[in-house]
């Protein structure tokens, strides 16, 4: 079972990706804040984090360079912005992948589904 970490201002959208992502056979956690997010990433230790970046406070791109002070979890951004520097400002604060919303929910889990397979090959280097 995969376990999923979704930070998300949006509970609508927290709401669809929970209804999306449980039927692969994944445990899906929300926060709809940043501070709740990095709480919940060291308390239930998500193999993936989906993040987005425009969140009152504490937007992506803090959690996302907090969450990289003490986790490599893989962290997919997933934001309606749709701007070629604001992608590479996420990549550079530590995402490892961004994808644009609307998103398919076939693209979506594919590109998790990608990610948690690198990470894995990551491991098996590591040992």
């Amino acid at each position: 079972m995969k376990k999923i970490l979704v930070i998300d201002d949006d509970l609508a959208m927290t709401d669809l990706l929970k209804l999306l992502l449980r039927p692969t056979g994944s445990e899906v956690r929300v926060a709809n804040d940043g501070r709740t997010g990095i709480d919940l990433v060291k308390k239930y230790s998500p193999q993936i984090i989906i993040l987005d970046l425009m969140m009152p406070e504490m937007d992506g791109w803090q959690i996302c360079k907090e969450i990289r002070t003490f986790s490599n979890i893989p962290i997919l951004i997933l934001s309606a912005l749709d701007n070629p520097g604001l992608v590479a400002a996420a990549l550079d604060a530590g995402a490892d992948d961004y994808l644009i919303k609307p998103v398919t929910s076939s693209a979506l889990i594919a590109h998790m589904n990608n990610l948690l397979r690198r990470a894995n090959l990551e491991k098996q280097h590591m040992v």
